[in-house]
């Protein structure tokens, strides 16, 4: 698996967003330029967003857009899975079903239907609030040495 630019600027934008959930709307040059992104390249990502109904848009003078639910109600895999299409980790297993002739003989098969569950999981569980608050144990888990400290 491999987050494109897409994916990642995508992410940026909802935790901009997040961070200034007051209730109003912000700006696409404001967030280019706190972020330091192309407003071109924004434009094309905010629109997935607002069209996937992660946004809600407002045109006009004081127009913007903001988060459509409140931060801990978006989870990281469905707004990478919006941007990105599919987060599996090989092209045989990107449909719904394994698209390969070779499936019933494949002994690599359930190695990378076992990774592609285990990202969708980890990244289901991970908020848009958990990155804001910076909640470092959820995100790391059992990889986390110092997060026992904090």
């Amino acid at each position: 698996m491999m987050v494109s630019t897409k994916g990642r600027y995508a992410l940026t934008v909802m935790v901009d967003l997040a961070k200034l959930s007051d209730g109003g709307y912000v700006s696409l040059s404001d967030i280019a330029e706190r972020e330091n992104l192309s407003m071109k390249y924004l434009e094309s990502i905010i629109s997935i967003l607002n069209k996937g109904g992660l946004l809600q848009s407002l045109r006009g003078k004081n127009g913007g857009y903001k988060l459509a639910r409140s931060p801990e109600e978006y989870s990281i895999n469905e707004i990478l899975l919006l941007t990105e299409g599919t987060l599996a980790p090989v092209n045989c297993i990107m449909q719904d079903g394994v698209q390969c002739e070779k499936a019933a003989t494949c002994s690599t098969l359930p190695l990378w239907a076992g990774l592609d569950k285990v990202i969708e999981q980890y990244l289901s569980k991970i908020t848009l609030d958990d990155i804001i608050k910076g909640n470092r144990k959820k995100m790391l888990g059992d990889y986390c040495d110092q997060c026992d400290s904090e």
